[in-house]
């Protein structure tokens, strides 16, 4: 069939209303150009005129409106399809909803006869017995399905019966009233949420249920759970031990699971499970597991050393078709990890089904829908080579887990000592032949060469401060901790053997940059590269002038209630192949009270005046509410070092000492971050150096009253010279100054000036200046700077400069002003940039 097109427009010099008819030829040669290029220039169409001798009764005009009627086909087609999609979602979220709704009306019902049963017995001064006509009533949110059993053997028959009351106490969980669900603190379900996500009110053990759309086939989604290791970041291992098909189709395994203890502090968890697959009779397949005792499971089962046996009751996935393709899924975890085993104050991680439920039910979700993005070839977070990217961030938790828990099926070894120390030194000697299999080391260690590995590992509680905002500023602020010849030494092992101590590096770094690699489709998970630019020799001609380190960041997000945060990295070389041996260390913080802080995420920002003591004084902070609380966290720090064998010795003493001042530099950064130094100004005594920033600051807004005629500070904020700091500290536009030297350095800001050039007061002074924010346009603005000195003020063009973090950032316009002291000596110029904000 021939494509017609309408010309109806007299000015291209056709006639009103006549048609042009496209041969199927023509219509071929015009498509195969539309896919090479949507938008061809006229140069083009009439190139293609030339080329295509079919064409060359089509004027090009014609051509011309055949693309544009063929993109609007092309956009309409495309939208079409979004809506369907987004209609094909709205229905099953609608669906999900309905029935949460009559889950809900049950579970309503059920506390409503609960209710009027009590008040009944409140009101019986005799003893009565239980009325049981109510076969709704529920007993403080425990599950009813609490029948004992009679002890089974591992005979199909008894692991059959056992499965089937598996099924049935999950069902009675994830779409029934077994539980009392209540909302996660912090959830929005919506069409764009992550799903519905529940938690468990009443239970002695942690319980979390999620129901949520995944655009994957239901045994797309089986397969990807089953393989817990992937999603579920504290397992370290599944193993199974017998399966058993039954005759419904399904199957029954036996399953042997090890999880990592999240810190030091606590002994690692493992489990022996049941685990039943089957399909439901309308078409929903469902995976449900739960613990076995030791007659069930067939064996003696004793207990395993280091390891705390804890016990799975009935969880499980119900994974049901939508209708147009993917699948609507209800997870449900349910587990009694044996809090008594613990430390009182880490109990909290053991016991809340917040922290519960962000570990287990919300990361699989959340990795079902990766993997659903990166199925369905839209953009995805991890970039273009998503399955490599997740490869590298799994080795890097996997190790420093590994490294972490120092398990001795895995070659760890605790180095002794006299006495308890703050800081455990562990060995692993056959590093050398196991590396390979365990953390990647296939490259950098000749197998002449005795190599060993040595861990030091250490834990501290945190009072008082932000997880999220502690882990910012050791990501972003690695001068402030890190040891640059500790990084070399460590660079060097990674790259060849044998290492020398530290000692031979001369110089220092420069200051870092943050390569982005990707990044999970809700940001809660970050890959990158690190590069730190060095300065000065080595005389070691294997090291490298530039150290690279692959760095992953998790739990960022301040939203995010309960989670913990990870900071793990391992030096590798400039080649970075997928294949790079991987040494991870890095830090660990879990909040214990679970509080969410809601305070400023820019406050890290502002930290380094209250490390340092400085011309410019400490810590000045307007955004703090002080109303946080008194929040704990335990932080769980691990460093790993390759080094020759008979060095052990002095390796062994240079991470120990190495780990206590790392310790040093946290306490500091934490007692920097905490409430007490981060209060309201008004409430703050002056400390060391504070009389210049009162005085630089009463000076920038004499010099914009002189020069503008106008306030720069509201008058209502005048007075003592604390108000002026403040006012100067709270002010809206970003303020900066710089030096009048030939080539000028920032040398003080406010707070939205250290926001927007993202950084701190001490990194400003010493690590940024007019080139390194306006790049190329550093020159014209620097003109400026005498005809400022000689008139005293200057209006400048908005324009676009970078950020210390490399973000663009744009502003409407800016001001400068030159800046007096007491005596009309110049002290600076002052820098005011108007209506900023990061560009998208």
């Amino acid at each position: 069939m021939m494509a017609v097109v309408s010309c109806k427009d007299g000015k291209n010099g056709m006639d009103p209303g006549k048609y042009v008819r496209y041969t199927p030829e023509q219509v071929e040669a015009l498509e195969r150009l539309y896919h090479e290029c949507p938008k061809p220039t006229s140069i083009r169409r009439q190139q293609l005129i030339r080329e295509c001798p079919i064409l060359s009764n089509i004027e090009p005009k014609q051509i011309k409106v055949w693309f544009q009627n063929r993109r609007c086909r092309e956009k309409q087609r495309k939208e079409a399809s979004r809506l369907q999609a987004v209609n094909r979602k709205l229905t099953a979220m609608n669906k999900l909803l309905m029935e949460e709704n009559d889950r809900l009306q049950k579970q309503m019902s059920q506390l409503v006869c609960e209710n009027s049963f009590f008040r009944q017995q409140s009101n019986t001064t005799a003893l009565t017995t239980t009325d049981t006509s109510c076969e709704s009533v529920v007993t403080s949110g425990q599950p009813q399905l609490t029948t004992q059993h009679p002890p089974r053997d591992a005979s199909p028959a008894g692991l059959m019966s056992i499965a089937d009351e598996t099924l049935a106490e999950f069902l009675s969980k994830a779409t029934g009233t077994a539980v009392e669900w209540v909302q996660m603190p912090g959830m929005k379900p919506g069409p764009d949420s992550i799903g519905i996500v529940s938690i468990s009110h009443g239970c002695t053990s942690v319980a979390s249920r999620a129901c949520g759309l995944v655009g994957l086939d239901p045994t797309k989604v089986a397969e990807i759970l089953k393989d817990r290791q992937l999603w579920f970041h504290d397992c370290r291992s599944v193993d199974v031990i017998n399966v058993l098909p039954t005759t419904n189709g399904g199957t029954i395994e036996l399953l042997y699971m090890q999880l990592y203890a999240p810190t030091t502090l606590a002994p690692p968890r493992d489990f022996w499970l049941l685990r039943y697959t089957s399909m439901l009779e309308d078409g929903s397949l469902v995976v449900c597991e739960r613990s076995l005792g030791a007659m069930q499971s067939g064996a003696s089962m004793p207990p395993v050393q280091h390891f705390v046996r804890a016990e799975m009751l009935p969880s499980g996935f119900l994974i049901r078709p939508c209708e147009g393709g993917g699948s609507i899924i209800h997870i449900v975890n349910h587990m009694d990890l044996e809090p008594w085993s613990v430390p009182e104050v880490l109990r909290p991680l053991y016991e809340s089904s917040t922290a519960f439920a962000q570990k287990t039910t919300m990361a699989a979700l959340r990795h079902l829908r990766q993997i659903a993005q990166e199925t369905s070839h839209s953009s995805s977070g991890w970039g273009r080579r998503p399955a490599a990217l997740r490869a590298l961030s799994y080795r890097l938790r996997r190790g420093f887990d590994e490294a972490l828990n120092g398990f001795t099926d895995e070659g760890w070894s605790i180095l002794g000592t006299e006495a308890v120390d703050d800081v455990t030194i562990l060995i692993n000697s056959s590093a050398s032949k196991t590396m390979g299999l365990n953390l990647g080391f296939t490259a950098g260690f000749p197998a002449s060469t005795n190599t060993s590995i040595l861990c030091a590992r250490a834990s501290m509680l945190l009072q008082n401060v932000s997880p999220t905002m502690l882990l910012r500023f050791l990501r972003e602020h690695r001068s402030e901790w890190a040891d640059s010849n500790i990084d070399i030494y460590c660079a060097a092992a990674v790259k060849a053997s044998p290492c020398s101590l530290p000692g031979s590096f001369v110089g220092g770094f420069g200051g870092q940059v943050i390569l982005p690699l990707g990044h999970t489709i809700e940001h809660e998970e970050f890959l990158e590269v690190l590069k730190l630019e060095t300065i000065g020799h080595c005389q070691d001609p294997i090291t490298p002038q530039d150290l690279f380190f692959l760095q992953l960041c998790s739990g960022a997000d301040e939203s995010a209630v309960g989670t913990c945060a990870d900071l793990v990295f391992a030096p590798i070389d400039a080649s970075f192949s997928d294949d790079t041996p991987l040494l991870p260390s890095g830090f660990r913080i879990i909040p214990l009270d679970f509080v969410s802080d809601g305070s400023s995420p820019n406050r890290t920002l502002d930290l380094a005046s209250s490390l340092e003591i400085g011309s410019v004084g400490n810590k000045i902070s307007a955004n703090f509410s002080g109303n946080s609380g008194n929040m704990r966290s335990v932080m769980t720090i691990a460093f790993q070092f390759a080094f020759e064998t008979q060095l052990q010795e002095n390796v062994a003493l240079m991470a120990r000492q190495y780990m206590r001042s790392i310790i040093s530099s946290v306490q500091r950064v934490a007692l920097a971050l905490s409430p007490s130094r981060m209060g309201s100004l008004g409430d703050m005594k002056p400390l060391s150096g504070s009389t210049e920033a009162l005085n630089l600051a009463r000076w920038i807004d004499h010099g914009y009253r002189c020069h503008a005629g106008v306030e720069l500070f509201k008058p209502a904020m005048e007075g003592s010279g604390v108000s002026i700091l403040k006012s100067f500290w709270q002010h809206s536009d970003a303020i900066i100054c710089c030096s009048l030297k030939a080539n000028p350095v920032f040398t003080f800001a406010n707070q939205a000036g250290l926001d927007m050039l993202e950084t701190t007061l001490g990194v400003l002074q010493q690590d940024i200046n007019l080139e390194k924010i306006f790049g190329n346009r550093v020159k014209s603005i620097s003109l400026e700077f005498p005809n400022i000195m000689q008139q005293g003020f200057a209006c400048l063009d908005g324009g676009i400069c970078v950020s210390s973090m490399g973000r663009p950032v744009s502003y409407e316009s800016a001001v400068a002003w030159k800046v007096l002291n007491e005596e009309n000596n110049p002290q600076c110029i002052c820098l005011m940039f108007l209506n900023w904000s990061f560009a998208s």
